[in-house]
């Protein structure tokens, strides 16, 4: 283009025209780039203080307090089941236009929320809100490829990072804030108007061509049934296993049915032409084992402020809060680096600080003054965020532009299901050990899974 004016007036049907090496150009480009992250802020934010919303809910619709919890594990199956699909939709429609059907669902799910009367009524609206976060989720970062040229790509990543990581920080508090001078609905009535300015900003977002494929509705089921009978029968295997082993057997049978029906295809709904690659398969394991040991983590620190240390929840909550905040700091500075270094040097690096913090964590004797334990989540932070950013931009500049959906899509779902693990892993640790004991054990655990990744990130480096 050769005015600003011509730039950012460009019809969104023509700016697939702009090469991937190129990126967008100046200040459509930046309009782009916060239409995007405004958007991962949106669904991010919403997560974590519905989070801080269900005592609130659980007084004034006088439910059960295990009842309120499935306003959590709607949105969460919901996400859990559409990354896929979504990201599959994405790549036959056009990135840009199920990017904004996605916006639109999750507003309009977020008034239907803030309207409901009911328990019922507000469970479903958040899995139809999760449905609408799905396609964000997963086509984000495929967006910023066609804005930033190829050699931005890492450090575009990092601040994706930083900003996800800022937001999961202060989500409590922001929802904490709105409870304290208004009702639980204004938790969800807040995203209607940034819903809104995004949608009005994502005019600036690039429009590659999809490529006109159709989905398989009965691929589309499998996979739902899959996702979602998984992440149920985790939750219900310890406590309930005459559900929750039924439920394990579906997900399993429904894995093996997708798998074999996906398989001839040349763009399967899950991505099994990009996990025959190497580089992309090992950054996927290794994601999953990251983020087992992230989530086993963040189950056992606040049990040990909590009852190891005599911490108040307050007090609790602010000793967690470093870990995500280095992880902002560190997502920049290791997205740079990534464009300069081999990722895999960087993700094992990253594994290993991981894996030292967890360890002293898990061995560090109880008694006296947290700081010393806040020193060592610091230090997981920094080796999360080290690992987190090049492993990510491996997954994605490792393919095709027009698979850069898939490889979003699959992204989240590694993240997804290694975080369902490290859940299981905790709901394991503390029915077969004493409740005492369960935290260190679970600290201990993720320790070697983040050494698992560290190890498994190395192997890139020779298969590259």
């Amino acid at each position: 283009m050769s005015s600003i004016s011509q730039s950012a007036e460009m019809p969104a049907e023509t700016s697939s025209a702009a090469p991937e090496m190129a990126g967008l150009p100046m200040p459509r480009r930046l309009f782009a780039t916060l239409a995007v992250m405004a958007t991962l802020v949106l669904v991010v934010l919403d997560g974590a203080i519905a989070n801080v919303a269900l005592p609130t809910i659980h007084t004034d619709l006088q439910v059960s307090a295990a009842a309120t919890v499935w306003v959590v594990t709607a949105y969460q199956l919901a996400l859990v089941m559409g990354l896929l699909p979504g990201a599959a939709l994405g790549e036959s429609l056009g990135y840009r236009r199920v990017f904004l059907a996605g916006i639109v669902v999750f507003t309009g799910a977020s008034v239907l929320c803030a309207l409901a009367p009911s328990l019922m009524w507000l469970v479903v609206a958040r899995f139809v809100q999760g449905l609408g976060a799905a396609p964000l989720m997963a086509l984000a970062v495929a967006l910023l490829r066609h804005v930033f040229p190829r050699e931005m790509m890492g450090r575009v990543i990092g601040w994706n990072a930083l900003v996800i990581a800022l937001a999961a920080a202060i989500g409590p508090t922001i929802g904490a804030a709105i409870l304290s001078v208004a009702s639980w609905p204004w938790i969800f009535a807040v995203n209607v108007p940034i819903g809104i300015l995004v949608l009005v900003a994502a005019r600036f977002l690039p429009a590659p061509s999809g490529s006109g494929r159709g989905l398989d509705g009965l691929s589309v089921v499998l996979n739902a049934a899959g996702f979602g009978c998984l992440v149920l029968g985790a939750d219900a295997v310890i406590g309930r296993p005459e559900t929750g082993v039924p439920l394990l057997a579906v997900a399993a049978a429904s894995f093996i049915a997708l798998v074999r029906r996906e398989a001839p295809r040349r763009a399967p709904l899950i991505p099994l032409d990009l996990l025959r690659r190497r580089s992309f398969r090992l950054s996927v394991i290794a994601s999953v084992c990251c983020f087992s040991a992230q989530m086993s983590s963040y189950v056992a620190l606040p049990f040990i402020f909590q009852h190891g240390l005599g911490l108040s929840a307050l007090l609790t909550g602010i000793c967690m809060t470093p870990w995500p905040l280095v992880v902002a700091f560190a997502g920049p500075i290791s997205g740079r680096l990534s464009d300069r270094i081999h990722g895999g040097i960087l993700c094992a690096v990253g594994g290993a600080t991981l894996a030292a913090g967890l360890a002293l964590s898990a061995l560090w004797p109880l008694g006296g003054s947290p700081l010393p334990l806040v020193a060592m989540t610091m230090l997981c932070g920094l080796g999360f965020g080290l690992f987190q950013v090049p492993n990510n931009r491996n997954m994605l500049v490792s393919v095709e532009p027009e698979r850069a959906g898939a490889a979003g899509g699959m992204q989240g779902t590694a993240r997804l299901v290694g975080q369902t693990a490290g859940g299981l892993i905790m709901t394991v640790l503390f029915t077969l050990t004493p409740a005492e004991v369960a935290p260190h054990m679970g600290l201990g655990v993720g320790a070697v899974l983040a050494a698992l990744a560290g190890g498994v990130s190395a192997l890139r480096v020779r298969a590259e």
